[in-house]
Order: structure tokens, then C-alpha cells, then sequence
């Protein structure tokens, strides 16, 4: 089972690596990290580089394609290499997932069409006018296609995908060798239950954040 990890200047870190941390140790998984070209590919703050083994060309049909969020996806939302290569690859993939704002390059590719999915809470309304139908829940499944809200919640849609492929027991095992039984000090982690103060500040900050 070949699992590509989509990668391109400026994507999130935790979008890709906490899902490739779970999904890697399905059985018989063997994960691959794709891009426009083979190498070094460095996510959104410059400080962490994650090496492309393949360029799209080499990765023509994956089972499980996971693509993630991040300022660089803006670069890729029209015709491109990036796109074309999505839809292609979308034809015979069994799961189609993405992280995070993830979801608005599949949905710019014409892939969630029609689909309910979810993204981060700053671009939940630029779903809608790329043709899929929102939702403000953690994790969504339409189908072959998954999407997860914002950053950590790649993580969540990695253990229920895994249970997808491979059955809760093997699963839960992953999750327990893991240790992830989240315990947040705040309760800080959605616009619906921070501080006002809080969620105004993260407004405040929207271009940076998402551009």
C-alpha cells in the first residue's frame, strides 16, 4: 500500500508529519514524500526541511494520497503541475485526504465537488465558492475523500483512517503506542470556545497566517 504525502514550499509541518507518524506503521504501508521535484522542501516558518524522495511523475497511482495545508498551497490553486497531478492520481486512489486548508487544493481541483468537507476555521467560507459543501466538524468522510480542520486535527483523521484501512484493533494500537490521549492545558483550540480576546487576536493576524 503506497501512501504520497504531497509536499511544496511553505506547507505546515505538523499537517504532514503527525499524519505520516500514524499512517507510516499501518502494515505493509510503504509512504512516500512527493513533489513538484526530488529534495529538500521547507515548510512554512523555514525552519524544518522534508525531503521529496519523488518528483509527481514517479508517484502515477497511490493508494492513499495525503495533502496538507499551508501558505505555499496558494501558489498551486490553479492549473499547475500540483493540480494536474491530483486529479490524475485521484482516478485510482482508494483515500483521497488533505489537512487543514489541504482541502481547498483538492477543492480547487475539482475533487470535493458536491462533497461535505472541513478545513481551518479562517477559510471555512472559501470552501463553498470552490463547489464543496462545508462543515465545522474535526474530521469529515464523504466517501473516499477525508478532510480534517486545522493542523492537529490531521492527526485525528490519520487514526480514523487507519481504522478504515487496517481495523480498529490495529488502530488503537497505533494510538496507544502513541500515548495520544490529548489533555490541552486551554480550551483555547476552537474560535467556539476561546476567548473572545483570543480569537480576536488570531483575526487580527489572518493574512500572516493563512498568506
Amino acid at each position: 500500500m503506497q501512501i504520497a504525502f504531497l509536499l511544496f514550499d511553505r506547507f505546515t509541518a505538523l499537517d504532514v508529519v503527525g499524519p505520516y507518524d500514524v499512517l507510516s506503521h499501518l502494515p505493509g504501508a510503504r509512504v512516500t514524500f512527493v513533489a513538484e521535484r526530488p529534495g529538500p522542501v521547507g515548510n512554512e516558518v523555514g525552519g524544518l526541511l522534508l525531503n521529496a524522495d519523488s518528483a509527481l511523475g514517479d508517484v502515477p497511482r497511490p493508494d492513499v494520497v495525503v495533502v496538507p495545508g499551508g501558505p505555499g498551497q496558494n501558489a498551486h490553486m490553479h492549473d499547475g503541475p500540483v493540480r494536474r497531478w491530483l486529479c490524475a492520481v485521484d482516478a485510482h486512489s482508494t483515500w483521497t485526504a488533505s489537512v487543514c486548508s489541504g482541502s481547498l487544493l483538492l477543492a480547487a481541483a475539482g475533487l470535493l465537488t458536491g462533497r461535505r468537507a472541513t478545513t481551518h476555521w479562517l477559510l471555512h467560507d472559501d470552501l463553498a465558492p470552490l463547489g464543496a459543501v462545508p462543515t465545522h466538524e474535526r474530521v469529515v468522510f464523504d466517501g473516499k475523500y477525508v478532510t480534517a480542520a486545522g493542523v492537529s486535527a490531521g492527526i485525528d483523521l490519520a487514526f480514523g483512517l487507519a481504522g478504515r484501512i487496517a481495523g480498529d484493533m490495529v488502530a488503537q494500537s497505533i494510538q496507544l503506542a502513541h500515548e495520544y490521549q490529548p489533555e490541552p492545558p486551554y480550551q483555547a483550540g476552537s474560535p467556539a470556545t476561546a476567548p473572545e480576546a483570543v480569537v480576536a487576536a488570531v483575526l487580527a493576524r489572518r493574512r500572516a497566517i493563512v498568506t
